[in-house]
């Protein structure tokens, strides 16, 4: 699974422990509210590929239909 821009901090770090810090690093709060209604669009790319290269995953990891 890539982690995208429609889910929220709260529930990455329920799955992903380990992209906790990097929540930390970009002052996001662990809310329930999504990625993308609360990050600015200029950031929220880079913080998508932080996340993912943290958690160490890719669209290479996922298969069509989940």
């Amino acid at each position: 699974m890539v982690i995208q821009s429609n889910m929220s901090p709260k529930a990455i770090v329920e799955v992903w422990e380990k992209a906790a810090p990097i929540f930390v690093k970009f002052n996001v709060p662990l809310i329930d509210n999504t990625l993308e209604s609360i990050i600015d669009s200029e950031i929220l790319p880079n913080l998508l590929i932080e996340l993912n290269a943290t958690v160490g995953s890719s669209t290479a990891t996922c298969v069509e239909g989940g």
